[in-house]
C-alpha cells in the first residue's frame, strides 16, 4: 500500500503480466509528444509502441511494476557502472529500415544514440526507462506512488537514479521526487525536448 493511494496495490510484474505492462504503457503514451514524433500515424502508433515496449521488457536488466487495477506501469533497468542502457543490443537490426518499425526505425536509432551519448555511466544506477498511467487515472497519485516505492529501495541501497522526462508535466513530477536536470535538454532534428535528470540517493 502507499501513502497517497492507500487503495492501490503496487507489485512487481511477473512474466505472465508482460503484455499487461506493454498495453498500459502503450495507452498511457498514445498522445505523448515523443511517441507522436516517433510514430506520427495514429493508426500505426499503438502497434509500434507495443513492439517497442516488448523489446524493452525482453532485456535481462528490466524490472517492471504494476499499480492498482492495472492502471499504471513502470519499467526500470538496473545498470552497472559503465553499462549503456542499450548495451545488450546497441545496434539491433530491428531498428532499421526493413524492421517492423519501417521508416520510423531511423528516428528511433537517431534519438536512441543521442540519449545514449548523454546517459551517465560513472556509477551503478537505476534507469527509469518509462512510466505511465492510463488516461482516466492520471493525476490520481499513481505515478508518485510508483516512484516513491522504487526510490525508497534505491535510497536504502545507496543507488542513484536517472531518466529522461518527455514532457514539461512529467519533468515537474520528477523534480518533486528529488530529480534534477542533468545538462541541457536533448533534441534530435525537429523532435520534442527530452530532459535528462539525475537523482542522488537519500534525498
Amino acid at each position: 500500500m502507499t501513502k497517497d493511494t492507500p487503495y492501490a496495490l503496487l507489485r512487481q510484474a511477473d512474466a505472465a503480466e508482460r503484455q499487461t505492462v506493454s498495453d498500459i504503457l502503450t495507452e498511457a503514451f498514445m498522445d505523448d509528444p515523443v511517441a507522436c514524433w516517433l510514430f506520427p500515424a495514429p493508426d500505426e502508433r499503438g502497434r509500434l509502441q507495443s513492439h517497442f515496449y516488448g523489446q524493452l521488457l525482453d532485456r535481462s536488466a528490466a524490472e517492471a511494476y504494476l499499480i492498482g487495477r492495472d492502471e499504471g506501469a513502470s519499467v526500470w533497468l538496473a545498470l552497472a557502472a559503465g553499462q549503456a542502457p542499450d548495451g545488450e543490443h546497441p545496434n539491433a537490426p530491428e531498428m532499421g529500415h526493413n524492421s517492423i518499425f519501417g521508416e520510423h526505425g531511423v528516428r528511433l536509432r537517431t534519438l536512441g544514440r543521442a540519449l545514449t551519448e548523454r546517459h551517465p555511466r560513472g556509477e551503478p544506477h537505476l534507469y527509469l526507462s518509462c512510466m505511465g498511467v492510463v488516461g482516466e487515472r492520471q493525476s490520481a497519485g499513481l505515478g508518485s506512488a510508483m516512484l516513491r516505492h522504487r526510490l525508497e529501495r534505491a535510497d536504502t541501497d545507496g543507488r542513484a537514479a536517472y531518466l529522461e522526462a518527455s514532457s514539461p508535466r512529467s519533468r515537474a513530477l520528477y523534480l518533486r521526487h528529488g530529480f534534477a536536470d542533468l545538462g541541457e535538454p536533448v533534441r534530435v532534428a525537429d523532435s520534442p525536448l527530452l530532459w535528462p535528470m539525475w537523482r542522488q540517493p537519500g534525498r
